[in-house]
């Protein structure tokens, strides 16, 4: 990749997420002008109305910033570590797994906190992940794309017919799960943002730190391993990255579909298959694209608003067509 289209990418990501805060902090169900959401960031002392508009939604805007991050991540490692195109958390079935586990907390342990749905979203992402690889390892010619797409797409529908199952008998769980599910930034506090960070942070250097040695994986086994990488110990690792961050983002958010699909494959067309450069620009363009979701949907929905998960499944699945259209499976 040229030195020059570095830089332009890199001024025009600074310059998208620069524009999606402000335009986060400034539209709602009350519109905040810019010159007075660059007051309330700069002036803690402004105690206007406008001022403490802004300030109640800085934790939102922060939340989508780094969530979306995170699941742009996830979605590269995932699709790295199987090589498939259309792998992402939504469509090898963690986040419903992750929904799953979470359910299950509120109506049989009553869990009410944040550290709580986090440990039970992160159990239910790692136990779904290890499922649908063991599945789809099954069979002549072991884990294959294809095979990993079908066995993620039956778990998912598997888990989705459980979740129902749990809350349709339970009132209490169904109004404390109905808005959870179909993924929303609207609900983040600082406190919450503060449990989940170290998680994510953590997940994203992992797959960071891991790229040079998934480069090597993307010309084969063979090829990996005459090269020094240890073929299952790097997997392991970038499947634990995927996984963290996943499960501690649809612990708060609930599960955010199609972000992980769109931006790796997105960013690949833009910069080709270096790792090193997907990565970490598919952390900014899934920061990007959920935080314009969530945006889009305050917009549609206004004076209410639609969840951000509505609005990147709309945008997602005409994508999901198109690179199953344009995707060459060999075998099945």
């Amino acid at each position: 990749m040229k030195l020059s289209k570095i830089v332009i990418l890199f001024i025009s990501s600074i310059f998208g997420i620069t524009l999606c805060v402000l335009a986060s902090l400034a539209f709602g169900a009350r519109y905040i002008a810019f010159p007075d959401v660059v007051n309330a960031l700069f002036h803690p002392d402004n105690t206007s109305f406008s001022a403490m508009v802004v300030r109640e939604r800085v934790p939102r805007t922060v939340f989508s910033i780094i969530a979306g991050a995170s699941l742009g991540v996830s979605g590269a490692l995932m699709q790295a570590i199987t090589r498939n195109p259309i792998a992402d958390p939504s469509i090898l079935g963690v986040n419903t797994g992750a929904s799953l586990f979470v359910v299950s907390g509120i109506a049989f342990f009553h869990i009410n906190t944040a550290g709580h749905y986090i440990v039970f979203a992160l159990a239910g992402a790692a136990v779904t992940a290890i499922f649908v690889y063991g599945i789809g390892s099954l069979g002549q010619g072991g884990a294959t794309p294809i095979k990993l797409a079908l066995a993620g797409a039956a778990t998912s529908a598997a888990l989705s017919s459980l979740v129902s199952a749990v809350i349709l008998p339970r009132t209490e769980v169904m109004n404390a799960f109905r808005f959870w599910q179909v993924g929303s930034v609207s609900g983040a506090t600082w406190e919450g943002i503060a449990t989940v960070s170290p998680f994510l942070i953590l997940g994203i250097l992992i797959g960071i730190l891991s790229t040079p040695a998934l480069n090597a994986l993307a010309l084969g086994d063979d090829v990996a391993t005459g090269l020094g990488v240890r073929t299952g110990i790097i997997r392991v690792i970038s499947a634990f990255a995927g996984v963290l961050l996943c499960g501690a983002t649809t612990a708060l958010a609930g599960p955010i579909g199609f972000v992980g699909l769109m931006i790796p494959h997105t960013i690949r067309l833009i910069c080709g298959p270096n790792l090193r450069y997907i990565v970490p620009m598919s952390a900014v363009g899934g920061a990007i694209l959920l935080t314009s979701s969530d945006i889009i949907g305050r917009l549609i929905g206004n004076p209410g608003e639609l969840e951000a998960g509505i609005v990147t499944a709309f945008f997602g699945a005409p994508i999901l067509i198109i690179i199953a259209k344009r995707a060459k499976v060999r075998s099945i």
